[in-house]
């Protein structure tokens, strides 16, 4: 097990542009290998587990496509929940408080996710 806030690089900063495609990743939460996402909205880099809360389905409505068509809002292709992009809280539609929010922070070009609680990164891959 990683310390508490154990860095994990998610992408090049220049991967997030504002209001456009996420940048896909893995974690573990709660014991289940699951994907996550980050962002670039109002300058800010955020993160998110990809599981909307009405029911825990991925949100892209196409690959990596979660924003709406305005990048004002992320929204779940299956339900139409739709989430604030600075604190993931359901702005309206079928959803139950927000999506899981994700510490990210940014360094020296990168974008990094804090290992923390039942968040936690995928086992390194083994080397054969």
């Amino acid at each position: 097990m990683l310390e508490s806030q154990a860095l994990w690089p998610v992408c090049a900063s220049s991967e997030l542009q504002e209001g456009a495609l996420a940048v896909p990743f893995e974690v573990v939460y709660a014991g289940q290998t699951c994907r996550a996402f980050a962002i670039r909205y109002q300058g800010q880099a955020q993160a998110y587990l990809n599981r909307c809360t009405h029911v825990p389905m991925e949100l892209d409505w196409q690959p990596n496509r979660i924003f709406d068509d305005s990048g004002q809002w992320l929204l779940c292709a299956s339900h139409g929940a739709a989430y604030r992009p600075d604190t993931g809280q359901c702005a309206g539609g079928p959803c139950r408080g927000g999506l899981v929010k994700i510490s990210v922070s940014e360094r020296d070009s990168l974008i990094f996710w804090h290992v923390a609680g039942d968040l936690q990164p995928p086992a390194p891959p083994i080397a054969l």
